[in-house]
C-alpha cells in the first residue's frame, strides 16, 4: 500500500519546538517534491515548506521563515520539518505531500497545538 504517514505532532508551549516526520511506504521518494502543508480550524490549507527531489532547493512560507527547517533522507524515505519558536498561529493539522509526474500522495495529518 502506497502511503505517507506523519508523526511528531503534539502540544507545546509558545517558544517551544517540535520535529515532524513524514514516512513513505510502498513507493520511492527519490523523484518527488515534498511539501508540508497545514490547516487551522476554519481556515484553508496553506503551504508551509517544500523541498525538491534531491534536497538541494527549499522554500518556506513567509510566516515560518527562519523558524522552520525542512529536510529529507531519501534512503530512509523520510522527510522532516523542524519547527522552532512556535507560536499560537502555528496551531494546525500538518500534512505532508509527495508529488511527482506520476504521483500525488497525502498523509493523514498530525495535530500541532501551541498553547500555554
Amino acid at each position: 500500500q502506497k502511503q505517507l504517514v506523519e508523526s511528531g505532532g503534539g502540544l507545546v508551549q509558545p517558544g517551544g519546538s517540535l520535529r515532524l516526520s513524514c514516512a513513505a511506504s510502498g513507493f520511492t521518494l527519490d523523484y518527488s517534491t515534498i511539501g508540508w502543508f497545514r490547516q487551522a480550524p476554519g481556515k484553508e490549507r496553506e503551504g508551509v515548506s517544500c523541498i525538491n527531489d534531491n534536497g538541494g532547493r527549499t522554500n518556506y512560507a513567509d510566516s515560518v521563515k527562519g523558524r522552520f527547517t525542512i529536510s529529507r533522507d531519501n534512503a530512509k524515505k523520510m522527510v522532516y520539518l523542524q519547527m522552532n519558536s512556535l507560536n499560537a498561529e502555528d496551531t494546525a493539522v500538518y500534512y505532508c505531500n509527495a508529488q511527482s509526474i506520476s504521483t500525488d500522495y497525502w498523509g493523514q495529518g498530525t495535530q500541532v497545538s501551541v498553547s500555554s
